[in-house]
């Protein structure tokens, strides 16, 4: 039996685009965390409800809720720390 058949899936965060939650991803399976990614677009709202709310969210079980937590605070400083391409110029 598998950890996801054993603990509900619990919402964990809001993701900001589809590149974040791409990478989160990524290094979620990479580590084995199981989880799940739900995007917020509708198409009969044309996608409103994302800029309200955010891209979407992830969703896993409430054991791996600091492990997640914490991959995606060090996704978004690393973001942030990248170099302005323009200034180097």
């Amino acid at each position: 039996m598998t950890l996801e058949l054993q603990s509900p899936f619990a919402k964990i965060a809001v993701l900001e685009n589809a590149i974040e939650a791409q990478l989160l991803s990524s290094v979620l399976s990479e580590y084995g965390i199981p989880h799940r990614l739900r995007s917020y677009h509708d198409t009969a709202y044309d996608g409103l409800f994302q800029l309200q709310r955010g891209w979407g969210e992830v969703c896993a079980p409430e054991d791996f809720r600091h492990q997640i937590v914490d991959a995606l605070a060090e996704l978004r400083s690393r973001a942030v720390d990248l170099p302005d391409v323009e200034s180097e110029e």
